[in-house]
């Protein structure tokens, strides 16, 4: 039932001489429908809510194999009408995301703790499978810093990368395979909901300190500290190079050398430590790094035995976080130029991506922010500019790795600390802080969680604080007053417009939640205040006693046995009360 109530005069005190017009609506029932059928739609709206199947209907069986196999290969979708205008477009972009992954693959790479040459291997095997299966025209995959960092801060826990570097190889294949399994099911089980539960503020915070961590880490190179700590946290970070200053002084002559070379390019310091001869003069270097293709590494994965809770613990982060940032960057540059990403498809392309790289020697891959941007900057208008970078990493490892021997390795470093500064996005941190102070706690508890504890412990406990707020939100749902605009029909909140006036012997509560058996205690016990409060607030202000109780139940979406039950108690507590409900 909706009752409207005119505007009403606020000098009557009887409510016998007060005059209501009151309109009264019959809702008229839906039609019937089977238990069977309400099934179907909730499932449908659940895990369907696109309806990916509406492409089908009316067509021909030829028509719907063709769409089928376009909506699992979108390379069938745009591949027959390619054209040399987009190769052109696609090839300069394909060349210019090739000359930054190939420094950040070897970068990357050690960063996770691998031999650089993996690095390589993943920015040639995964952009070849996401160009057949991914549905985004910008996204350029590989290797990512933080999930880099994630995978190999979480194996070094119970693994050395330099005493046992065979296990620590094999077992972040697994981890890679195990987090592909998880990705590319959450897509065909239509599952992605969950990695909503990673709010805008949880990713902000947990980026920015994932950054600071991951730039702190480079200290290692930039500084020549040999004997550096293990742990993640900003004081074992800060400690360790603070107690290895003798480490970090003994400057090699020509340390000048790879020091300004960051700035000028990977190529021209590998030229100059070659000509300089600096790695005799105590600068770090990469060394040989043997050519070839990706050989085959299905035989390295370690799925059972002691180490199988680590690496189904570091597949479910890792596959989270990349697949996470993979669907946003791809979101992020597909609104640019005005076209859908199918964030289920998404997850299924990355995942296969993700397990066919782990048989192939490569460790967990995603879209990369830096790498799209450029990509999209240089006028990618295909996936095909995937293909043009994995063909330009093949080149490489057949004929240009002996170039990389002489490559130093504080470049790595600077190269990583350039890539993740950006990360830091302090605007939107404040924007957060304007728009909702519960969100940005979460983004702080991200934040330091990362920086004083571990990368994952933080992302842990940001993601148990918004798991939090959403219980929050459950069981307390929002009641207000509201009053009436005057000469309107129109009532609203009381605390948010001045102008809106409270009705003499009338409390107008608003319900702006599901109602549900986990808050049904909690509006009992808050309806029961609000009369509580307006009538021991009616002699301080002067209000006239109150007899109507109007329930505004218009925001209330969805009710179950328990709300209707709410709804009956508050029926006969008002009866006892002397008050009318409505």
């Amino acid at each position: 039932m909706e009752t409207t109530h005119p505007n009403m005069n606020s000098n009557f005190n009887n409510l016998q001489h007060l005059e209501i017009a009151m309109e009264v609506h019959k809702v008229i029932p839906p039609p019937p429908r089977s238990t069977l059928d309400k099934l179907k739609t909730r499932l449908k709206e659940t895990f369907f809510p696109d309806d990916p199947l509406r492409q089908f209907k009316g067509q021909s069986v030829k028509k719907k194999w063709i769409l089928g196999a376009q909506y699992l290969f979108p390379i069938l979708l745009w591949g027959p009408n390619y054209s040399l205008k987009l190769f052109k477009s696609d090839i300069i972009s394909g060349l210019t995301i090739a000359s930054l992954a190939i420094p950040q693959g070897i970068s990357y790479a050690k960063l996770a703790n691998l031999p650089p040459i993996v690095g390589l291997y993943s920015s040639f095997v995964p952009p070849l499978v996401y160009a057949v299966l991914g549905s985004s025209k910008d996204l350029a995959v590989g290797p990512v810093s933080i999930a880099s960092l994630i995978l190999g801060s979480m194996l070094r826990q119970e693994v050395s990368p330099t005493k046992e570097p065979l296990l620590f190889l094999q077992l972040a294949f697994s981890s890679t395979f195990l987090a592909g399994v998880f990705q590319a099911s959450l897509g065909i089980l239509r599952l992605g909901f969950i990695i909503d539960f990673l709010s805008k503020a949880t990713l902000i915070g947990f980026m920015a300190g994932s950054a600071i961590i991951v730039s702190l880490q480079q200290l290692k190179s930039l500084l020549g500290i040999v004997h550096f700590t293990k742990k993640m946290g900003l004081i074992s970070v800060l400690s360790s190079v603070f107690h290895n200053t003798d480490e970090s002084m003994r400057r090699p002559k020509l340390f000048w050398v790879s020091a300004g070379a960051p700035l000028v390019s990977v190529m021209l310091s590998t030229l100059l430590v070659f000509i300089f001869k600096a790695q005799n003069h105590g600068i770090s270097v990469i060394g040989n790094l043997e050519g070839g293709l990706n050989p085959p590494s299905w035989n390295m994965l370690q799925l059972q035995g002691k180490h199988l809770g680590l690496v189904l613990k570091t597949g479910l982060v890792t596959g989270i976080i990349s697949l996470t940032e993979g669907i946003a960057v791809g979101r992020t540059f597909a609104a640019l130029r005005d076209y859908q990403v199918d964030g289920n498809k998404e997850m299924m392309a990355i995942g296969v991506m993700n397990i066919a790289g782990s048989c192939t020697s490569c460790y967990i891959t995603t879209g990369a922010f830096s790498r799209s941007a450029v990509n999209h900057n240089a006028g990618a208008k295909t996936a095909f500019s995937n293909i043009v970078m994995a063909i330009t990493v093949m080149v490489t490892l057949l004929f240009l790795m002996p170039l990389f021997r002489y490559t130093p390795n504080v470049v790595l470093g600077a190269i990583i600390v350039t890539a993740v500064i950006g990360l830091i996005d302090v605007p939107a941190a404040y924007l957060i802080w304007k728009i909702d102070k519960f969100d940005f706690l979460v983004c702080l508890c991200a934040f330091f969680g990362v920086i004083f504890i571990s990368v994952e412990d933080g992302l842990a406990v940001a993601v148990g604080i918004s798991i939090f707020k959403i219980l929050l939100q459950i069981t307390r749902p929002k009641t207000v007053m509201l009053g009436n605009i005057p000469g309107t029909n129109i009532y609203r909140n009381l605390h948010h417009y001045r102008e809106a006036q409270a009705i003499p012997g009338f409390l107008i509560l608003s319900i702006e939640a599901p109602v549900n058996f986990a808050n049904t205690t909690y509006l009992n016990e808050r309806i029961s205040r609000w009369i509580e409060d307006y009538e021991s607030e009616k002699e301080v202000k002067k209000h006239s006693d109150l007899h109507v109780v109007i329930l505004d139940m218009s925001a209330i979406s969805a009710m179950d046995m328990s709300g209707v039950s709410l709804i009956k108690d508050l029926k006969k507590t008002m009866d006892k009360r002397g008050l009318q409900a409505s």
